[in-house]
């Protein structure tokens, strides 16, 4: 394995990095408030290429294989402030134009996917249910055939983007006898009769990522909206779910790195008995941890996009990765907000926020439990 980024890879990231930090982090403390961040922040980022960033050119998208497209991520993780806003643009790609790219016809992805890609559209994903959550399949929305249409009722929550998305990858069952082989994907547009956007939820961390529940009553959807088969919605899901868990938790690398860069700054400068408080073991084995844990998550993350490039099985290796970023970034930010002291547990100061931010890495795309049953299946336990 190579371990080194090409010259176009490390000036991709570059310029990724200066365009987040400098385009995207405008009134911060403001949108958090609001509990959603600026649309014009979101038109910036297609207008840059970080909707489409594994998208074909043929579609408007830059192309870019699994690895380049988490360096990228991790890019735009470390530069812009607002991991809300990286999160919605991560669901977005990974879990709505990926499934739509690799499974829909040639007419569907060519009729909306360069829209999506430059961030003209925005996407969601719509599989969560009240009881299928970690039970993913369990689902009770229902998809019925009717003539060259499909009927689509059911509730899904938890809906990342669905205040101000435009199409969602909607998940039901086409037939329940057959369990986890009877899930369909659909792509549904918001315009469609029948569908309802739920109020906004509130919530403790990625406060500017909009997210609610959707109603699907009696939707009518075109047959050629369908992704794939019927019955093949698990397997197009879990193939998302490979995309989402890698590239996405890339975006917590990069905050990671960070969250460590500022670390090391305040601990320098801040004094204490007459010496920065760097100096102080028990201070400086802290920032320790937090390099040892950054760099362990990003060894297992490229080792698992590494081997999707490869198109090798790489599940275990997504599972782990997936495990370390997320519980690292919860150890971290509360070493980091205990280094910081009082400056730290403040609001306005910014460093609380990654751990609000951290805590739902935990629970979304598979809980740490669910990660640690695929690693232990994988390890034939």
């Amino acid at each position: 394995m190579e371990f080194g980024w090409t010259k176009e890879q490390e000036e991709l990231y570059n310029k990724i990095l200066l365009f987040s930090s400098k385009e995207l982090n405008h009134s911060l403390f403001e949108r958090e408030q609001s509990h959603q961040f600026p649309l014009n922040e979101w038109l910036k980022c297609g207008e840059f290429g970080l909707t489409g960033l594994s998208i074909p050119e043929q579609y408007g998208g830059i192309g870019l294989n699994t690895l380049t497209t988490a360096y990228s991520m991790e890019a735009f993780g470390r530069g812009c402030l607002d991991t809300g806003l990286v999160f919605s643009v991560a669901a977005h790609l990974f879990a709505c134009l990926m499934p739509i790219l690799e499974y829909a016809n040639s007419e569907v992805k060519e009729q909306i996917l360069p829209n999506l890609a430059c961030g003209k559209l925005i996407g969601a994903n719509a599989i969560t249910e009240a009881e299928a959550g970690s039970d993913v399949f369990a689902l009770k929305t229902t998809i019925k055939k009717q003539n060259d249409h499909y009927l689509v009722s059911g509730v899904k929550t938890y809906v990342t983007n669905g205040p101000i998305a435009n199409i969602f990858v909607v998940y039901g069952t086409t037939n329940p006898s057959y369990g986890h082989m009877g899930i369909t994907g659909l792509i549904i547009e918001r315009d469609r009769p029948g569908i309802t956007i739920g109020k906004p939820f509130s919530k403790m961390g990625l406060t500017t990522s909009p997210i609610c529940p959707i109603y699907f009553d009696d939707c009518l959807v075109p047959i050629n909206n369908r992704l794939g088969e019927e019955g093949e919605g698990a397997t197009i899901f879990k193939r998302s779910m490979v995309w989402e868990r890698a590239c996405l938790f890339a975006g917590y690398v990069g905050a990671m790195h960070r969250q460590l860069e500022q670390t090391i700054s305040y601990a320098k400068e801040r004094k204490q008995f007459r010496k920065p408080i760097s100096k102080n073991q028990a201070i400086s084995h802290k920032i320790v941890d937090m390099k040892f844990r950054l760099e362990v998550a990003r060894l297992l993350l490229y080792h698992a996009c590494w081997l999707v490039d490869q198109d090798k099985d790489p599940v275990l290796e997504v599972a782990l990765s997936k495990l370390a970023i997320s519980e690292a970034a919860i150890q971290s930010s509360l070493d980091a907000i205990q280094i910081f002291g009082g400056n730290g547990f403040m609001a306005e100061n910014g460093i609380e926020r990654d751990l609000r931010n951290s805590i739902p890495a935990t629970i979304f795309s598979g809980t740490s439990q669910i990660q640690r049953e695929l690693i232990a299946m994988e390890l034939g336990l």
